[in-house]
């Protein structure tokens, strides 16, 4: 278990970002730099049933069950490789706080990127703990490769703890989850798995087994240029059109003052011209009634301006992306009894929350997989924020142990 920091020092140093706008899978090919090392360090823990899907940039693997218990349910563990697309995952710089203060953390002196318990008040509570941060000029890849670092720490500790009782256990790693395409081509079959865990949660304790309703929208306007010294009456700015849609969605329901199971619309991005311009959303909300209003709202806006402006002007494309894992897991509360049994054993008091945003776990629920989410020892994932709290991380190695436990 005493390895778990040390496999993550080493998983962050590995740029794995994945893409928006790649058409290839893995998205980026630098995942399988993360994906060969964990299949060779896998071999030499003496994992069985490994498999590199070399195509996709998947990593499977069996730690076997201990004598008598070959008809154990199988359990499977999931986290997946890539880091994020929203700040940069190459050179990253980790250092460690042996004994944190609780007080503001200064990233970079020469930046000036601090983070200040005011921003982050939630820092405080982890004082006297070990804490692993950023240089400040990169995310830190705790979302996911803490998940990697832990599950890859359990299946070794199994390897060499013979003795401990417990069913065969699989173990799966996957590219591209930051771009919602980390289930698409997960081989549920191959991995053979009674149920599982994605183990890409936040600090210790928290377990999430609900996720938003989700669902991506292209908002394309159509305007039309003239010299604005003769505008009068002919021209239609595309880009103030966008911003009359954006007015028209509820202000409340905004991810900026939205939290719990609070849904919202988010615009995630704007771009365009006078003559031509596109809005890019996305649509969220835990109850699938709400959610299925929301996109029936939105819709609505489009037909009610191009009422306005004329037929065309704006066209909606719409997609569903994941639907709410609750629907599922609620058939299977066994599986989170257990986890926070397992919990309970390290005098860890399990904290169940809904996820606001989804895990490659409510895909594979869907898939035949039931797929709770489990904590990483994480925090402020996404940006040059992100830290990790070592105790947490060796914490939930034990956690993960725990679970598989007969």
């Amino acid at each position: 278990m005493e390895r778990v920091i040390e496999r993550f020092l080493e998983y962050v140093k590995i740029d794995t970002q994945s893409s928006e706008g790649s058409s290839t899978m893995p998205s980026t090919m630098k995942q399988h730099d993360l994906a060969s090392l964990l299949e060779k360090q896998l071999g030499e823990m003496g994992a069985e049933e490994i498999v590199y899907d070399k195509e996709h940039g998947y990593v499977y693997a069996s730690v076997p069950a201990s004598a008598g218990c070959e008809d154990a349910p199988v359990i499977g563990f999931i986290a997946h490789m890539d880091t994020s697309p929203a700040v940069t995952g190459a050179g990253v710089n980790p250092r460690i706080i042996e004994d944190y203060d609780g007080k503001d953390i200064v990233l970079n002196e020469e930046k000036q990127v601090v983070m200040r318990i005011a921003d982050f008040p939630e820092l405080a509570s982890y004082r006297g703990r070990r804490m692993i941060v950023t240089d400040g000029t990169t995310l830190l890849g705790a979302d996911d490769k803490a998940g990697v670092a832990e599950i890859m720490s359990m299946a070794e500790y199994l390897m060499q703890h013979p003795e401990i009782s417990h069913g065969k256990i699989r173990v799966g790693f996957t590219p591209d989850e930051e771009v919602g395409a980390g289930a698409d081509h997960f081989d549920v079959a191959l991995f053979g798995a009674d149920f599982a865990y994605t183990v890409d949660g936040g600090r210790l304790g928290e377990m999430e087994y609900e996720n938003f309703n989700a669902a991506g929208a292209k908002v394309s306007i159509h305007g039309r240029s003239v010299h604005p010294g003769s505008a009068k009456d002919k021209m239609r700015n595309a880009i103030l059109m966008a911003q009359e849609f954006q007015s028209m969605l509820p202000v409340a329901e905004n991810p900026m003052y939205t939290c719990g199971y609070e849904g919202f619309y988010h615009l995630d991005s704007l771009q365009g011209t006078v003559e031509e311009a596109m809005a890019e959303y996305i649509i969220r909300d835990h109850d699938r009634e709400k959610f299925e209003k929301k996109k029936a709202n939105f819709l609505r806006i489009g037909e009610f301006l191009n009422e306005k402006y004329g037929a065309g002007t704006f066209e909606i494309a719409m997609k569903d992306s994941y639907y709410n894992m609750r629907e599922v897991i609620e058939k299977h509360m066994d599986i989170v009894d257990r986890a926070k049994n397992a919990m309970r054993q390290l005098e860890v008091e399990p904290v169940v929350s809904p996820i606001r945003g989804g895990t490659d776990g409510c895909r594979l629920s869907y898939m035949g997989l039931p797929c709770p989410n489990l904590c990483t020892g994480g925090g402020n994932f996404h940006g040059k924020y992100e830290y990790a709290c070592i105790d947490e991380m060796e914490t939930i190695v034990q956690l993960l142990v725990k679970i598989v436990e007969q």
